[in-house]
C-alpha cells in the first residue's frame, strides 16, 4: 500500500453519521468511497453509523454495504480481510428509533477510540428531508465537534435558498457546513487552478484581450431512470447549472487568490458571482427531449426542461465583453464534460487565400473534466511539402501519460476527506449560492418556452443561433488522441 502523505487526511478519528445510508448515492459512491478512504489509511480511525427510513438492523446494513462494494467499486475486488475490518466499523440506527438512539450509537462509536474524535454528518437525502435530518442531529446533541455535508440543490430560487441557509444557521455555523459539488472534487477541475496560476505561459493571456469566448459543455447520454418525479420539480437549470456549471465557471474566471487556502479561494469565487450580470431569458434556450412527458411521474403537459443552453457575462475588468456559453442536458448525442477556451484570431493575416488559415476556427485550449483528465491546445501549423498550406494541429496531455492515474481519488472521496479536514476550498458558500439564485431570478420568473429535441441529438436547433457567430466545440471534429490515432 502506498504511503499516505502527511496532512492529506484528518488529524482525528471520525464518526460518520450517514443519513440516507440505504439510498442510491450511498450505495454507488459513499460506501465504496468510505471503504477506500478507511482501508487505504487516509483516516486514522473511522466508525460509520447508517441512518435511513428502512427498519433494518446493523447486520442487514452490512449486507447492503457489501453488495454496494461488489457492484459499484471501481477498484480491484474487495479484499476479505479489509472487508472484515470495515464491517466491524459499521452500525445502523433506523430513523424511527429517534434522536436518543442515534446519540447512543455515536457515543458508543466514540468510546471505541483512544482520545479525541470528530463527527461528520453526511445528509444523502433530498432537500425536502434535509432540515428534518438537521433537527434530528440537533435533538441528539450531535452538533458539537461536527461538520455537515449537504447535497444539492441548495434551494430552488433566491427565497428558498435564503430560508434554507437561515434555518441551517440556527443549528450549524457556516464553517461547519459543506455544500458538496462533486464536479469540483474531480482532479481536472482542480488542475485548472494549477494550470492557470502556476504557469507563466498562460496566466498573462487569461483575459478579454486574448480570449474570445468560453464554452462549458456537459451533455449527458443518460435519461432520468427513477428520477423523473424529482426532476419534474427541478429541471436541468436547477439540477446542473447553479450547482455545477457555474462553480466550474468560477474556477475558470476567478482572480488569483492571495493564498492556496479555503477562505481566499472562496472569496475570489464569490467575486466572480457578484460580477455576473443577471441572466437575460433571451440568451437562454430550454429544451425537452421527445418522450419525456410520457415518463412515469411527469405531467403530460410538462414545461420542465431536460436541456439548457445559455450565454452569461462577467462584468469585470478581466472578462468584460467575453461571452460564456454553457450547455447541459439529458439524452444527448454524447456524454462529455469539457471547458473550451477560444483565443482571439490575429487581427490581420499575411497568408494567401486558400492557405487554410482560419478555416478550422480559432485556436482552442480544451480541458476534459472526465476522471482521466486530458487537455488539448490546438493551433495552426504548416503542412509538410511545397507551398504554404496550414493545418490544425494540437498538443495534448492525458493524466494516463504520467503513470499516476492510480493515485487519483474519486470526486466524493476527495470531498469527504476535505470535509473531515475542515477544508472548504472545493465547497460552495451561502453567499455564493444566494448570489447565483439572485442572478437567476429573471430567467426563473420569465423562462422561454421549451423546444423539443430528438433523443440522441445535440439539443434544439436554436442553440446555433445562441452561440453565433461562433460554433459549439462539441461534437469534436477530431477525436482525442490515443497511442494510435491523431486529432483533438
Amino acid at each position: 500500500m502506498a504511503k499516505i502523505p502527511p496532512g492529506v487526511g484528518p488529524k482525528f478519528p471520525q464518526v460518520v453519521v450517514l443519513v440516507g445510508a440505504t439510498g442510491d448515492l450511498s450505495k454507488r459512491k459513499l460506501l465504496p468511497g468510505l471503504f477506500h478512504l478507511s482501508t487505504a489509511g487516509f483516516i486514522p480511525g473511522c466508525r460509520i453509523i447508517g441512518v435511513s427510513l428502512d427498519d433494518i438492523d446493523a447486520d442487514r446494513f452490512r449486507a447492503i454495504a457489501r453488495a454496494a462494494l461488489d457492484q459499484f467499486s471501481h477498484r480491484k475486488a474487495v479484499d476479505e480481510a479489509q472487508w472484515t475490518a470495515f464491517a466491524e466499523q459499521l452500525d445502523y440506527v433506523p430513523m424511527s428509533a429517534g434522536p436518543a438512539a442515534l446519540r447512543e450509537a455515536v457515543e458508543r462509536a466514540e468510546a471505541s477510540f483512544d482520545g479525541e474524535s470528530r463527527r461528520i454528518h453526511y445528509l444523502s437525502v433530498p432537500p425536502s428531508a434535509a432540515l428534518a435530518a438537521v433537527r434530528m442531529l440537533d435533538e441528539a446533541d450531535l452538533v458539537k465537534r461536527s461538520r455537515v455535508i449537504m447535497e444539492k440543490p441548495f434551494g430552488v430560487d433566491l427565497e428558498s435558498a435564503v430560508s434554507l441557509n437561515r434555518r441551517l444557521h440556527e443549528v450549524f455555523s457556516e464553517d461547519q457546513i459543506f455544500r458538496i459539488d462533486h464536479f469540483l472534487g474531480k482532479e481536472p477541475a482542480q488542475n485548472i487552478l494549477a494550470f492557470r496560476f502556476a504557469n507563466g505561459l498562460f496566466e498573462p493571456i487569461w483575459n478579454r484581450n486574448f480570449i474570445d469566448h468560453v464554452q462549458i459543455d456537459v451533455p449527458e447520454t443518460l435519461g432520468l431512470g427513477q428520477r423523473s418525479a424529482f426532476y419534474e420539480q427541478t429541471g436541468a437549470y436547477r439540477d446542473m447549472v447553479v450547482t455545477h456549471l457555474f462553480q466550474i465557471l468560477a474556477f475558470m474566471a476567478m482572480e488569483p487568490p492571495t493564498a492556496l487556502a479555503p477562505a481566499p479561494i472562496s472569496e475570489e469565487k464569490n467575486k466572480v458571482f457578484r460580477s455576473m450580470l443577471p441572466l437575460d431569458p433571451k440568451d437562454v434556450v430550454r429544451g425537452q427531449y421527445t418522450g419525456y412527458r410520457s415518463e412515469e411521474g411527469v405531467d403530460p403537459e410538462s414545461e420542465t426542461e431536460t436541456f439548457i443552453a445559455l450565454k452569461c457575462q462577467i462584468d469585470n475588468w478581466r472578462w468584460a465583453g467575453v461571452p460564456f456559453f454553457l450547455r447541459t442536458g439529458k439524452r444527448l448525442a454524447e456524454g462529455q464534460r469539457i471547458i473550451s477556451i477560444a483565443f482571439r484570431e490575429p487581427p490581420k493575416s499575411m497568408f494567401p487565400a486558400g492557405s487554410g488559415v482560419g478555416a478550422q476556427g480559432p485556436d482552442h485550449l480544451t480541458f476534459d473534466l472526465a476522471d482521466a483528465s486530458k487537455m488539448s491546445l490546438s493551433f495552426y501549423g504548416k503542412r509538410p511539402g511545397p507551398g504554404m498550406r496550414l493545418d490544425k494541429l494540437s498538443l495534448q496531455f492525458a493524466m494516463n501519460d504520467t503513470g499516476l492515474i492510480g493515485e487519483v481519488l474519486e470526486a466524493y472521496e476527495r470531498l469527504i476527506l476535505d470535509a473531515m479536514r475542515g477544508d472548504h476550498t472545493l465547497f460552495t458558500t451561502a453567499e455564493g449560492i444566494e448570489r447565483l439564485w439572485e442572478i437567476s431570478t429573471p430567467l426563473l420568473e420569465a423562462p422561454p418556452p421549451v423546444r423539443l429535441y430528438a433523443p440522441g441529438s445535440w439539443g434544439p436547433k436554436s442553440i446555433h443561433q445562441l452561440v453565433a457567430p461562433h460554433a459549439w466545440r462539441l461534437p469534436f471534429e477530431r477525436a482525442w488522441r490515443d497511442s494510435n490515432n491523431g486529432g483533438g
